[in-house]
């Protein structure tokens, strides 16, 4: 019966600090894959922003041109003569 004790603390006792190790292991995994798409999540975020901008830019200026366009063929009706 002692003997048997015995092997099952040695068990226990070997076995603990791997059993550990694996949940640190866990952890830092999980970690990890929490980083990853916190970087996923921020790169996404800067490519939407740069399209966003872009096609903004894209669209104030042809705005601008059919602006200036309209205004040139008016602007020789509106004189006095």
């Amino acid at each position: 019966m002692k003997r048997l004790l015995g092997l099952v603390i040695s068990a226990v006792l070997i076995a603990g600090p791997g059993a550990a190790l694996a949940q640190q292991s866990n952890a830092n995994k999980a970690k990890q894959a929490t980083k990853d798409a916190a970087h996923n999540t921020k790169e996404a975020a800067k490519s939407t922003g740069k399209a966003v901008k872009k096609g903004t830019k894209n669209v104030v200026n042809k705005g601008a041109k059919v602006t200036r366009k309209g205004a040139d063929k008016v602007e020789g009706k509106t004189e006095t003569k």
